[in-house]
């Protein structure tokens, strides 16, 4: 991410008289279990966060390190989720806007405004914008996806130690070869995302495990 195109976004947004700015992002739309993470992050005008870039491109490692930094350097930040039931009941979207709109409401300090990464603006109380590769283009979604990334998959260490026959440590959830094979073996676990395995599995299997 080049220096001089980091607060692009959010120096047009206070341009028009809207501060403080907050970034948001997702992640886990696509596994096949857990919660989808949402968080919101208002960056100060000035920071160091070397290396701060879309967390899809960082090192789990250099994600970890970023994720200590942001939260010691920003002047708010909260990460929330909407979990694998809600995601059944509403559909992946609905309960990725809800994810956000709860980051942001979740902000110590209210936000006037919002960047959100993609093209679809989920239901917040306040104004914003979408826009497309924002975690690539704009520092404060770049952090929020870090937070982001970073809490789901430590939430999936977690759930590796509670369920060790999914190994979910080393696919996260997402729909690996491997975890379709331990789904078949196994059948789902309570966190697995029932609206997500119907086509891998049966009717009669999927109505047991929660």
């Amino acid at each position: 991410m080049e220096e001089a195109s980091r607060l692009s976004f959010e120096q047009q947004a206070a341009a028009r008289g809207f501060s403080p700015v907050c970034g948001i992002d997702e992640a886990g739309r696509g596994p096949l279990a857990a919660p989808v993470y949402a968080a919101a992050v208002i960056l100060p005008e000035r920071f160091s966060l070397p290396g701060l870039d879309d967390s899809k491109k960082l090192s789990a490692k250099k994600r970890e390190q970023l994720y200590d930094e942001i939260c010691s350097q920003a002047a708010a930040w909260c990460v929330a989720s909407a979990s694998e039931d809600e995601i059944d009941e509403l559909n992946i979207l609905q309960a990725t806007f809800l994810a956000m709109r709860r980051a942001c409401e979740g902000l110590a300090v209210p936000a006037a405004y919002a960047l959100v990464d993609g093209n679809r603006m989920p239901p917040l109380a306040i104004p914003g914008e979408t826009i497309v590769k924002g975690d690539a283009r704009s520092a404060s979604i770049a952090a929020a996806s870090i937070l982001a990334k970073v809490s789901r998959d430590r939430y999936m260490e977690e759930m590796d130690a509670l369920y060790p026959q999914y190994q979910f440590a080393r696919h996260k959830g997402y729909g690996t070869k491997l975890h379709v094979e331990l789904l078949r073996q196994y059948g789902p676990c309570p966190i697995h995302r029932r609206s997500f395995l119907k086509k891998l599995l049966p009717p009669e299997v999927l109505s047991d495990g929660r």
